[in-house]
This record gives C-alpha cells, structure tokens and sequence, in this order.
C-alpha cells in the first residue's frame, strides 16, 4: 500500500497497479493487522478484483477468517473483497505455538 501511495504522488500508479494485478503469485503477509484507509480499500478490491481466477494470492493472517470482515472496517468494501477471496480459496488454520516463540525456546536451550 505504501508503494501505492508513492505511484499514485510520482505518476505510476496505473503501472504499479497492473504489476501487482498481473504477479503469478501475491502474498499479503499479516492480513488485518492494521487499519486500511478507504482509499487503500479500494485499491486492494481491484487488485483482487483483477486477479479473481487469473493468479494465486496467498493470505497469511493473526485474525480468524470469522474477524476479517470487521477488520476491513467497511461492510460493503469487505463484502466485496471477501466475496472473491474466500468463495475460491483454500483455507489452513494452523494451531499450535509460535514458530517464533517455539525457535526462542529451543536457541535458550542451545545456548546452555
């Protein structure tokens, strides 16, 4: 979204836009971790809107599936982006500890 923001100041947002449209593979690392602006959730309906059963996007997220309409902050925008990204996903729910907290156990340990 940052990168968006600077294309849309410099002039190269329509290219930038059809870059991220057109990736074979679009990661979204940390999905509704913090707020979107409006405008933000515009652009990200249009990406996902442009790549709907063109391209793979690959969520990851803190959030249960269940909260990411509210986080999207916007009942309309969120029913629009969800409905495209959820009616043909794949979900894995992962349970289980922290790869992070579970590496800091195990290099504590290594270190005695």
């Amino acid at each position: 979204m940052q990168e968006l923001d600077l294309a849309r100041r410099d002039g190269r947002y329509r290219k930038v836009m059809k870059s991220i449209s057109k990736a074979e593979l679009l990661i979204l690392d940390d999905w509704g971790i913090a707020p979107m602006s409006p405008e933000h959730l515009r652009d990200l309906l249009e990406i996902i809107d442009e790549r709907y059963q063109k391209a793979s996007t690959l969520i990851t997220s803190q959030l249960p599936v269940a909260s990411w309409h509210e986080a999207l902050n916007d009942p309309t925008m969120a029913d629009a982006i969800l409905d495209r990204v959820l009616h043909n996903a794949y979900k894995i729910e992962l349970k289980g500890e922290s790869m992070r907290k579970l590496n800091s156990k195990i290099d504590a340990t290594e270190t005695l």
